[in-house]
């Protein structure tokens, strides 16, 4: 794996920064309504992708997760500009503004999606790799869910599937502590979610998944075993979110207290003090780049201003249709 080196850690400063403040203004967005319908912020979980990237090769593995989705494209190349159009519903967004918040995509970029069917891209994600092993590509699929997904029965039975056919994927359970507003250990009968991958003989690890070179070695290692032909991972990504569920959340299920005690350990501040420590940067160069993160996202908003929202007759350019379908003609009579 590259060495965690002065550039990576800058790197990784920038993006996590950048990340986060994206998500701030997607906030100030929906507030002022021109974000509708659900919006799912990532604050506070920076440190998964920006780890897991660290680790892949980003010229042939993918990527798919859920609905808290607009980190995950960034971290693999996508142009941060096209996923604000996106979430505010512009034509020049990743899906043409007809996606939204939950629904960036980006085939170039072999990122497959946000998904609004809790657990629905587990299935896919083992999909996508099994389309890799049949062409031989030689690339993995990283394939996230969040703790919610894992009481999903379509991830036991992608498991099971996955280890039989040696599948080069890795699956990553963002465990933020709450699905939705309900804690894990009120969802099942232990907190370890990791070890469901021992029921299929996986090999499975929790990981400390604020710090973003814990991360990434815990995920090289699960990414090299897929790519030799030896099968998936489970990976436990032990994080936090720091905002609600979704913006329709009152967080009554959490104190404030709790909330303050993770920030704590907070990615950016690892990343931050890690710098200083190494006399990587100083506070100058932290401040400059903090600066041009504000900058940047700015440009991103000017950019989703200035672009037009999609004309109305493109609602039927996507539509799937097949004229001799079977039963047509009875739906018709």
């Amino acid at each position: 794996m590259k060495e965690f080196s002065k550039e990576v850690y800058l790197k990784w400063y920038e993006d996590m920064t950048m990340w986060r403040r994206f998500e701030d203004k997607c906030r100030s967005l929906y507030l002022k309504q021109k974000i509708r319908g659900f919006l799912h912020l990532y604050n506070g979980q920076e440190a998964i992708p920006a780890g897991f990237t660290h680790a892949m090769d980003l010229t042939k593995d993918s990527m798919i997760t859920a609905y808290r989705c607009h980190i995950h494209p960034m971290a693999m190349g996508v142009d941060p500009k096209r996923i604000m159009a996106e979430l505010c519903g512009k034509a020049t967004g990743t899906s043409k503004g007809m996606g939204g918040s939950m629904h960036i995509f980006s085939k170039e970029h072999r990122f497959y999606g946000g998904h609004g069917i809790v657990g629905g891209q587990i299935p896919l994600g083992a999909g996508i790799a099994f389309a890799d092993k049949y062409f031989d590509r030689k690339a993995v699929n990283i394939c996230f869910m969040g703790d919610g997904a894992v009481r999903q029965g379509s991830l036991h039975e992608t498991f099971n599937m996955a280890m039989n056919w040696k599948l080069p994927v890795v699956f990553v359970c963002e465990n933020n502590g709450y699905a939705m507003g309900t804690s894990v250990k009120r969802t099942a009968n232990h907190e370890d979610i990791y070890k469901l991958g021992l029921g299929y003989e996986m090999p499975c690890l929790p990981v400390d998944a604020m710090d973003p070179e814990k991360v990434a070695e815990a995920a090289y290692e699960a990414i090299e075993r897929a790519r030799r032909g030896d099968g998936p991972t489970f990976i436990e990504a032990r994080t936090y979110r720091y905002r609600g569920h979704s913006m329709s959340d009152a967080e009554p299920y959490r104190t404030k207290e709790e909330v303050a005690q993770y920030k704590l350990e907070d990615p950016i501040e690892i990343v931050k003090s890690r710098l200083l420590e190494n006399n990587w940067a100083t506070e100058q160069d932290l401040e400059a780049i903090d600066e041009k993160s504000r900058e940047f996202v700015e440009e991103c908003i000017e950019f989703m201003e200035s672009s037009p929202y999609p004309d109305a007759s493109q609602v039927y350019d996507f539509i799937y249709s097949q004229p001799d379908y079977p039963f047509i003609d009875k739906l018709e009579n």
